[in-house]
């Protein structure tokens, strides 16, 4: 290729479903009023966290950190698909892509490394209660998150490096609803066995290593639980897991179906295909940020009691009407 004039693409187009003007109307709407609730609800979470010295523990401060993760992935890509759904401009810079790529990578690897730590923190508080303010100490579980935030950054630096280092010199119609790194690729005028290589030991890092920890926790937990003579102490240990659990679920089934799938050698051509692969990304981009503070927090009598001392009933009951409303969304 050397050898052949190439012109290099300065720009992307965003084609997400042009296809369907009818549908993405629709999702202007659903999309709008999810990262309304997202905003809402983590940032009331973070606030809460942050004033109630009650939550003051390794839990919450992770909950927090996973509100803040949320606002910042939505708030990278959200705008800028409302504004192409609308407005119909779909033409992002090369630089644009490349910060939105960044930021969606980090923040999705950083919030892997974080369910590991949160699956760690139940273990060592259900398994070991008396020595849990020992080994989650305020240092450890700054550390841990620190980790994750840190080793996320690095990773994505990576893997978008070495991404926008290939040429781009042909079409530069990317299938998608944001410069995400496989809609990307699929572009490059030029060998892109390395990206697969780094993007496979990726996974393994980011994606099944954090798994392996969320399992063999829960697999301690459930041991522990189902030794316990109390009822009621099952009960509350089953709660206390329940929502992480919840929203691991949720998270690596779409995360793993993105990235970790085998994938075909598609053309450009098939659109149902693409535009399915698009609305999965979407889910996980942001019906995932929106169902956490929900998942999580809502139906938490802790940070229900700090939100209403943090900002008045009528906060709380505003918060509940949202979860009402994702209700029937996801029905």
């Amino acid at each position: 290729m050397d050898g052949i004039n190439k012109t290099f693409v300065k720009e992307f187009i965003l084609l997400g479903l042009s296809g369907y003007p009818k549908l993405e109307i629709i999702l202007f709407s659903l999309i709008l009023v999810m990262y309304l609730v997202i905003l809402i609800g983590n940032g009331v979470l973070i606030i809460a966290s942050i004033f109630d010295s009650r939550l003051h523990t390794p839990m919450y401060f992770f909950l927090g950190n996973l509100s803040f993760l949320d606002i910042c992935y939505t708030s990278s890509s959200v705008p800028s698909t409302l504004v192409s759904l609308i407005s119909k401009k779909r033409n992002i810079s090369f630089s644009g892509c490349t910060v939105q790529m960044f930021v969606g990578f980090a923040m999705g690897s950083t919030e892997c490394f974080l369910l590991g730590m949160m699956a760690f923190d139940r273990y060592v508080a259900i398994c070991n209660p008396l020595r849990y303010p020992v080994i989650m100490s305020k240092v450890v579980y700054v550390l841990m998150a620190s980790v994750s935030w840190l080793s996320g950054g690095i990773n994505s630096i990576v893997q978008t490096s070495l991404a926008m280092q290939l040429p781009f010199c042909g079409n530069n119609i990317i299938n998608h609803f944001l410069c995400e790194i496989l809609a990307v690729l699929k572009l490059a005028c030029a060998d892109i066995s390395l990206n697969i290589v780094t993007l496979a030991v990726s996974n393994m890092a980011f994606l099944v290593l954090p798994l392996l920890v969320i399992f063999f926790s829960y697999m301690f937990i459930l041991y522990t639980i189902l030794r316990m003579n109390s009822a009621t102490g099952r009960r509350k240990a089953f709660s206390t897991c329940s929502a992480h659990l919840t929203v691991v679920i949720i998270f690596y089934g779409t995360i793993f179906f993105m990235y970790a799938k085998p994938k075909s050698q598609d053309r450009l051509g098939n659109d149902n295909l693409q535009a399915t692969e698009g609305l999965i990304s979407m889910f996980y981009g942001v019906v995932t940020p929106m169902l956490n503070p929900i998942i999580y927090s809502l139906r938490n009598k802790d940070v229900k009691a700090a939100s209403r001392k943090a900002f008045g009933s009528q906060w709380v009951l505003l918060l509940v009407l949202f979860r009402q409303v994702c209700t029937k969304l996801c029905e």
